[in-house]
């Protein structure tokens, strides 16, 4: 076997470091990689993210508008609510010798009830209106006073003072009543 040269050690050694230097640079370039493939996922994690707040605001928007549009008015509705009931009261007081003395004036009264109400309809604003005997709400009702009646039962309404109101699926006002504390 011939014996191994100086200038072949050499050579190994020279070749040895060069794969060293090579695999330095590969493992450099590895890190690279990673720092990249981070800095990437960093970059995809905030898009997706400012994807899902824009797409949350939108909804958000969506929502304002229909809420806008279904009870924009409602401040407006509220305020037009004394008018109804003071025409209710105006057409419960009318006598039938008013009714014969100014039957156009009467007629004009009613047309104009009538016409309140197609527009409360439109509108979305429908009237709760109890009667006597129903049993009290508390989610549409107003307690205004309680009182034992005869013959009734606790709960229930034994007067009506005021029409509620509902916008939508919003309680605008609640009907004012009188209910009965009496048991039997």
């Amino acid at each position: 076997m011939a014996e191994p040269k100086e200038d072949d050690f050499l050579d190994d050694i020279a070749e040895a470091e060069a794969e060293l230097q090579d695999l330095d640079e590969l493992e450099d370039e590895a890190i690279a990689l990673d720092e990249l493939k981070a800095e990437r996922d960093e970059y995809k994690d905030r898009w997706m993210r400012a994807l899902a707040d824009a797409e949350n605001a939108r909804k958000r928007g969506d929502k304002a508008r229909r809420d806008a549009e279904m009870y924009g008015g409602s401040r407006l509705a509220r305020d037009m609510l004394p008018v109804y009931d003071n025409m209710k009261r105006a057409m419960e007081a009318i006598t039938d010798e008013q009714k014969a003395a100014a039957p156009a004036v009467i007629e004009g009264i009613e047309l104009t009830m009538r016409e309140l109400l197609n527009v409360f309809k439109k509108h979305g604003l429908e009237i709760i209106a109890p009667e006597v005997g129903d049993k009290f709400d508390p989610n549409q009702h107003e307690a205004m006073f309680e009182a034992p009646v005869p013959g009734t039962k606790a709960g229930e309404i034994i007067q009506v003072s005021a029409e509620g109101f509902m916008l939508h699926d919003r309680l605008l006002r609640p009907a004012q009543v009188g209910v009965s504390s009496m048991v039997g």
